[in-house]
This record gives structure tokens, sequence and C-alpha cells, in this order.
């Protein structure tokens, strides 16, 4: 089973890049079903991605990221170089998909995907607003056609 989850917030513009396309291969699984994957917006609750993540036998999460790269570059990282367990805190909001990845690992063990790919698309605003920039809008249509693609093999 695949699994691909879109995270970000999508009232502030482009940190919701991660969302729209999850919210595209929904429709486009919806049009073409396919039994082996399933695809979610799990907006900005890390702890859903780690549940949702459950029982996938490889993971692909979107999202948007701010590294100071040009607008629109799209970073392609396994996984494992992203996950990080989460810092003590009893706010659920400080717990992160790369806290879900770590935690999801140690407590589910192999039910825990162990194949996990992290699109990272780089944000150009972040203020309040509903649609993307440009040079976003076109990274997340390069992301959406090759995830179609692999979904599609």
């Amino acid at each position: 089973m695949l699994t691909i989850i879109g995270c970000g917030n999508l009232n502030r513009s482009d940190d919701g890049v991660g969302v729209i396309i999850a919210q595209r291969l929904q429709k486009f699984i919806g049009e073409h079903p396919n039994p082996k994957v399933r695809v979610f917006d799990c907006g900005t609750a890390g702890m859903e991605v780690m549940f949702q993540a459950r029982g996938s036998s490889s993971l692909v999460i979107i999202d948007a990221s701010t590294t100071g790269s040009e607008p629109g570059a799209v970073f392609k990282v396994p996984g494992s170089e992203l996950e990080a367990l989460p810092e003590p805190s009893y706010n659920l909001h400080d717990f992160r998909w790369d806290n879900a990845l770590a935690a999801g690992r140690k407590i589910f063990k192999d039910e825990f995907p162990q194949d996990i790919t992290v699109y990272l698309i780089e944000v150009q605003n972040l203020a309040f607003g509903l649609n993307l920039s440009p040079q976003v809008e076109s990274a997340a249509d390069v992301v959406f056609d090759e995830l179609i693609s692999f979904i599609s093999n």
C-alpha cells in the first residue's frame, strides 16, 4: 500500500502546496481508482500523519519548505534524512510530520513504512492568502505529474 500525505496550511498562501497537491491527487484517484494507493490531506496535524502512515509499505509526504532556495525549487528527500524525535511538549501543535516519522517508526515498528520519500517545495509567500505564487504553482504541477506517473506504473 502506498500512502501519500499532503501537509500545510491552506490559509498561508504557498504553505498550502502539499494540501493542494493531495487534494488534486484525491480527485485523480476518485476518477482512476487504485486500491493500492491512499491519499490524505493532513493539514498541520503531525499526529494524523503518524496514524495514516501506519500499515503502508511506502509513504510520500508533500510539504512546503523555507530553506532560502529559489521559490518553486523541489527537493525530493529520503524520509530517514528528515525524521526527528519531538522536543518534550504538552502542545500537539509542536508535533510535526518529521516527528511523526521518528515516533511512528519507534511506536509501530514493522507496521510503519520503511520506504519514505518527502517532496519539499520552496515557498515564496507565507502571508495570509489562499493562492499559490506562480513559481510554487508551477512546482506543484511538476510534483503532481511525477506522482501521477508513479501511481500509474
